[in-house]
């Protein structure tokens, strides 16, 4: 290390390296005015060495037009998170837009101070999984700012776009496959807090059981992760022997209670049939496979962009709700009910 301070390379220094007039620069780097190619490779060839890079922030500035993009969610760790964000990405880098991610942890109060943080910083748009119980001042925040906003999954009144998915639809397919397998003792395995999706999902689980004359309803708790999936199968099992079959909040918890049964000696989809949900890229190579609904989360998060963009380009368009049907996905961890 030496003393000396390192310059920040302006478009002066690119200007003076290229032997051209700072406006030149300018152009070049927008992609405007009459350049001629010579000059053109002149300019990038002096931006390369300088290491130049454009201040987008003073560009929208000057343009009125943000390109940077936030993704406000909960529980990032979790990986049908993490292939939503790369399926928004993907779109957003096509159309020039950057993605920023928070995590709010479903705190509402990080979330006021995150979306503080995303209005003074003038990001172009939010994507955004709204916290449990967040305050009425949040949305009056959004809509003050007028920042173009898609909620997702979780949907909060009906003045903003949303992309979701048909929640209870989804459990009453997987619960009705279960039950046509013969299965009679049907628990629900996963989720903490009564989100709007969770109680959803649950509905169209009990709805099939009261509809099918099954029951009762073994509603079943457990965080959204492999390991407390593993722990609260074996719970159920101890509380519940007769159950032989979940349907699963999520394909985390779902994988974590097939590794519960293998543990215990059992064979997921002939002892105890599982069902997840969402299809992230491990259900597919689980050992067994995983059962699941499906609603391609790399899909979703494309889709979830794509609305995005639309109501950044029109502004006055009517407000979209999108919900996505889940379609059952049937593998290896389901199977008839044991005799």
């Amino acid at each position: 290390m030496t003393g000396k301070m390192a310059f920040k390379p302006t478009l002066s220094s690119v200007a003076k390296e290229a032997g051209v007039s700072i406006p030149t620069v300018s152009q070049v780097m927008r992609g405007k005015g009459r350049i001629s190619e010579k000059t053109r490779q002149k300019v990038l060839k002096a931006a390369e060495k300088l290491h130049y890079i454009p201040d987008s922030r003073a560009a929208s500035m000057r343009s009125g037009e943000n390109r940077e993009i936030g993704f406000v969610l909960n529980q990032f760790a979790n990986p049908f998170n993490a292939e939503v964000v790369s399926g928004a990405v993907d779109l957003l880098e096509a159309e020039g837009y950057l993605l920023s991610i928070l995590d709010t942890r479903d705190d509402a109060a990080r979330q006021g101070r995150q979306l503080e943080a995303f209005i003074r910083n003038g990001r172009g748009g939010l994507m955004w999984v709204p916290a449990l119980n967040t305050p009425e001042e949040t949305f009056d925040l959004l809509r003050a700012h007028g920042i173009p906003t898609v909620t997702f999954l979780r949907q909060s009144g009906d003045s903003l776009d949303h992309v979701g998915v048909r929640n209870a639809v989804a459990t009453e397919t997987a619960t009705t496959y279960l039950a046509d397998l013969g299965h009679r003792h049907i628990a629900y395995l996963g989720g903490t807090d009564m989100t709007s999706v969770r109680r959803r999902r649950i509905t169209g689980y009990e709805r099939t059981l009261a509809a099918r004359g099954l029951g009762p309803a073994i509603i079943w708790p457990s965080a959204d992760t492999k390991r407390a999936g593993l722990d609260a199968m074996l719970e159920l099992r101890a509380a519940h022997p007769e159950v032989t079959a979940v349907v699963c909040n999520g394909d985390m918890v779902a994988l974590g209670a097939c590794l519960a049964l293998t543990r215990s000696g059992l064979t997921p989809g002939r002892e105890v049939s599982v069902v997840g949900f969402d299809d992230i890229s491990d259900a597919a190579v689980g050992t067994p496979a995983l059962t699941t609904m499906a609603v391609s989360p790399q899909k979703l998060g494309r889709k979830l962009a794509q609305v995005l963009m639309d109501r950044i380009r029109e502004p006055d368009m009517p407000v979209s709700v999108s919900e996505i049907v889940a379609e059952l996905v049937v593998r290896e961890t389901t199977g008839p009910a044991p005799r």
